[in-house]
C-alpha cells in the first residue's frame, strides 16, 4: 500500500521527463486510453514469476522495454523480492548505476531509459513469522539464511534505505494515523526545488544523480559530520559506494529539514536506514537497532 502511494508522493514530471515517459510507453503499447502524454510518475509492479527479459528488456525479434524501463521516472516495486529468480534480479544492478538498459540482440542493439526509484518488500523468511514479537517461527535457522539470501549482497548494496515495517497497531489502524499524500508531496516539492537550486549549473539536479566524489569534495556536510560514517568504512560496515549512497541519503534530508548542508544527525539517521545501526552510538560489530 505505501508502495503504492509512492507516485502521489513524487513531484509531476517536467516537460522533458514526459516525454521520455511517454516514448518508453509508446513503443511498448501501454499507453493510457485518452492521455497521449504521460504526466505523473509512472508505477510497475511485476509479479515475482517476472522473467528476466521482462524486467530489464528483451525478446524475440526487436527487443522491448520491461519493467524498469516502463518504470522510468517512477517507481518499480517489486513485492515478494526473494521470490524472484536470481538471475532478474542482479540483471537490475546495472541500470540502478547508470539510468538505462542496454539489449543486445541479433536484430540490433538498443538503449532504454531505465532511471527508476525501485521498491522491494520482502518476508524475514518463508513462514513470515521471524521476527514479529510474541509469534513464533516455524522455519529452522538454515531455511532463514537460504530465503534471506535470496537477495544478494551485491543488489542491497544498492539499496539506501532498510527499514523493518513493524505490525500496525489496533490504535493506529482505527485512528487513521499518518499524513495525507498531498502534504507529504509538497514536503517532497520543497526538498526537490532546494536541491535543484543547489545543483543549478550543473549537470544534476537531484541528490541521487551526484556521484560520490563531488558530494565529499565541492558539497561536504558539516565539520565532524561524518565521524560515525567513517568509522563504519573503517571496521567493515560500509562499502565506498555506501557510503555515497549515506551522504545521498543525508542531503535529501537536509533539504527536507530546510538546511544548508548536512548536520551530524542526518548523516547518522541515513546510516542507520541503511545499515540498522541506532544512531548516535560509535558503530560496532554486532550492534544493532
Amino acid at each position: 500500500m505505501l508502495a503504492e502511494r509512492l507516485p502521489g508522493v513524487l513531484p509531476p514530471l517536467t516537460r522533458r521527463e514526459s516525454l521520455e515517459v511517454t516514448a518508453v510507453h509508446s513503443v511498448a503499447g501501454t499507453l493510457p486510453p485518452g492521455r497521449p502524454l504521460v504526466s505523473s510518475a509512472p508505477y510497475c509492479a511485476p509479479h515475482h514469476s517476472a522473467t528476466m527479459q521482462s524486467l530489464v528488456g528483451g525478446g524475440n525479434g526487436a527487443p522491448r522495454p520491461g519493467a524498469c524501463s516502463l518504470a522510468h521516472r517512477g517507481v518499480l516495486f517489486l513485492d515478494e523480492a526473494p521470490e524472484f529468480s536470481g538471475k532478474a534480479l542482479d540483471a537490475l544492478r546495472q541500470p540502478l548505476e547508470s539510468g538505462h538498459v542496454v539489449v543486445a540482440r541479433a536484430a540490433g542493439v538498443v538503449r532504454l531509459p531505465a532511471h527508476f526509484l525501485m521498491v522491494l518488500a520482502a518476508n524475514p523468511c518463508p513462514c513470515g513469522r521471524h521476527t514479529l514479537r510474541g509469534d513464533s517461527c516455524d522455519c529452522p535457522p538454515s531455511a532463514v539464511r537460504r530465503y534471506q539470501a535470496r537477495l544478494s549482497g551485491p543488489l542491497l548494496d544498492r539499496v539506501d534505505l532498510r527499514v523493518e515495517a513493524e505490525p500496525v497497531s489496533r490504535a493506529d489502524l482505527l485512528n487513521g494515523a499518518g499524513e495525507p499524500t498531498a502534504t507529504v508531496a509538497a514536503r517532497v516539492l520543497s526538498a526537490r526545488e532546494r536541491a535543484a537550486a543547489r545543483l543549478d549549473g550543473t549537470p544534476w539536479s537531484l541528490n541521487a544523480d551526484v556521484p560520490g566524489h563531488e558530494l565529499r569534495t565541492r558539497w561536504q556536510p558539516a565539520p565532524g559530520a561524518l565521524g560515525n560514517a567513517e568509522r563504519g568504512i573503517e571496521r567493515g560496515l560500509l562499502t565506498a559506494r555506501g557510503l555515497d549512497r549515506v551522504l545521498r541519503v543525508a542531503w535529501t534530508l537536509a533539504d527536507l529539514a530546510g538546511r544548508d548542508r548536512p548536520v551530524a544527525r542526518d548523516v547518522d539517521l541515513a546510516l542507520e536506514l541503511r545499515t540498522g545501526i541506532t544512531r548516535g552510538v560509535p558503530l560496532a560489530i554486532g550492534q544493532r537497532a
